[in-house]
Order: structure tokens, then sequence, then C-alpha cells
């Protein structure tokens, strides 16, 4: 957004660009955990639809895929999507492991088929890596099971110290920007970088686009979006999700190397396992879900075609009018 401040509601069509929905058949919305994404792209897909165009929701949060995960995710029910059909949620066991590059490839092909049929494919989600993939040229390399094996072993006897100064030496970029807590981000950057092909595992300075799309980046001021947070925590926590993670266990949760690192998740199995209270979790919770909220906002700040939404302070009624503003 080359630092342009958000607009307010009154100002949706921005800089100039059109506000008519026509003009593109792919409209990607986007912002931090907790700013009403799946509720906003309901309303334009509602709209849409009063307007003659049916739309249909490809799903572009990477926890979201995995059947079972869907109070610690905030996964809309079947009778919460109100008749919009969703693609890419519910595709993978707790067991798999998420892949960028097989969710690039099986996302594009619901875009291509949703557009094809002569409707509007809304792109929404927060996993700013795998939103990326669908709107930009961005090329993953495959994955390397006896490198991998390997990265593990050595992760597991020697511990992280070793696996970074190898990706520093391999890969100085790749090294300051991982998470060298993650050992699954650590594993896979280094087999990324130990390995020859060309790839960009993220987003370029100046990307290029697939194919043409609108993007609608939604933003709350911090203040109002760190308290929300705190209690999207605790309302997973009460609404179930100890219980959730439970019934997940006995189909292989702890054997998910993604989806039990998943925030909520993590949290609701130290409760299980009696490393912590509910309160202790639902803190937890909060306190990871604001650290990812901060790097959401640092990833979709460098969207630079995108239309910044301020949707703070918004209720639900707030963001419907905006999405009537959005598709006239």
């Amino acid at each position: 957004m080359s630092g342009a401040e958000p607009q307010l509601l009154e100002g949706l069509a921005l800089d100039g660009r059109s506000s008519d929905p026509a003009a593109v058949d792919l409209i990607a919305v986007v912002g931090a955990t907790g700013t009403g994404k799946s509720e906003f792209a309901l309303a334009i897909a509602e709209q849409l639809a009063r307007s003659g165009r049916p739309a249909e929701i490809v799903n572009a949060d990477a926890m979201q895929l995995y059947r079972g995960m869907d109070i610690g995710t905030a996964k809309l029910s079947v009778a919460e999507r109100r008749g919009v059909p969703h693609h890419q949620l519910d595709v993978l066991d707790v067991t798999d492991e998420a892949s960028v590059a097989a969710y690039q490839g099986d996302a594009r092909a619901d875009v291509e088929r949703v557009t094809g049929s002569g409707a509007v494919a809304l792109l929404v989600g927060g996993s700013g890596l795998y939103v990326s993939s669908v709107l930009f040229d961005l090329a993953f390399p495959g994955t390397d099971p006896e490198l991998r094996a390997r990265l593990e072993h050595e992760h597991a006897e020697l511990g992280p110290g070793v696996l970074v100064e190898r990706l520093r030496a391999l890969d100085p970029a790749a090294a300051a920007g991982v998470d060298q807590r993650n050992p699954r981000r650590l594993i896979r950057a280094l087999e990324i970088a130990s390995r020859s092909e060309a790839v960009t595992p993220s987003l370029p300075s100046a990307p290029r686009a697939w194919r043409p799309a609108r993007i609608l980046h939604l933003h709350r001021e911090r203040t109002g979006l760190v308290a929300s947070l705190h209690e999207r925590a605790a309302r997973m926590f009460d609404r179930g999700l100890v219980d959730e993670v439970a019934a997940l266990r006995d189909h292989g949760l702890e054997q998910g190397k993604t989806a039990r690192a998943a925030i909520g998740y993590a949290q609701a199995l130290d409760v299980l396992h009696g490393r912590a209270t509910r309160d202790d979790a639902v803190e937890a919770t909060a306190v990871a879900t604001r650290k990812y909220a901060r790097r959401q906002i640092s990833w979709f700040k460098r969207y630079a075609d995108a239309e910044v939404l301020d949707v703070t302070g918004t209720d639900l009624a707030g963001l419907r009018e905006a999405a009537r503003r959005i598709v006239p």
C-alpha cells in the first residue's frame, strides 16, 4: 500500500479504482485474524447475487483446511455459510502436513472452475503465503522426505542452533526471517535452502499477478484488535475447544506436525496434558494470536494494489453496509 493510511468506510473506491465488481472475477478479502473477513466476504457474495452474479468462496486459511478443526479456526458451519458454496475447507486430515505448493494448485483450480462457470471467486483468508500463492506468481519446491527426515533427526538430537547456523550459511535472508522456535518452519527453510532449484518462498518486493484480481484488505486499529483477540480466545474455550481437541486426539492430532501446532490447539493440548489451566491456555492463545496478527499485518502491508478498508469499531451490520458500497 506504499505507506498509505487506511481509508474510512465512506471512501471505499480508492485511488481512482473502479468499484464495479464486474471488472474482475477474482476478489481477495484479506486481513489479520479478527477483522471480519468471513462475514464481509459472505456479504459481498450476497450482494453480488442480488446484482445477478453468483459468487463462491475459496478458503485461504491454512488451518481451516483441516477436518474437525472448527472452533479454534473460527470455521463457518454449513448453516453459517448461508448457501454460498465454499472450497478448500475440510480437505486434510489432522495427520496430514499442509503444503502451500499443493494448496496453490488446488485453490487455483477452484478459482478457474468458479470463474469458468461465470461466477465470481472470492479468495478469503489471513494465511499470507497461501493467499499470495494464488494471487501472485510464486514457485514452491517439492518436498524431499529423506532430507526432511535427516533434518528432523538432527533437530531432535542436536537442537535448533546447528540448523540455524547451517541455514544462515546457505541463505542468510531465510535465516533472518524464519521463526527459529518453530521446528517445522526451521526445518522446511533449511530443506529449501539445501536444494539447488530456484524458488520464491516469500513475497517478492514487486510480485507479478497470476491473473487480474481486486484485493480488499480489512484493517482494524491495534488497540481494538488486541482486545477483540483476547475475547476471541476466551470464546473458543467457552465453546468447547478443549473437547474438540480431545476428540481430534483420537484421529491422530498429536501425530500431525502442522495441525497440532495450530494456535489454540497447542494450548488446549497443554490443558489436556495437565501442563496448563484453562485460564493459562486462554492467555497463551491470546498472546500467540496477537503475535500472529502482527505478522499478518506486516505481510498484507506489502500488497501495493490492495484497497485498505478501515473497519475499526464496525459491527456485522457495518460490514454488510460496507459490502453494499463495494458492490453497488
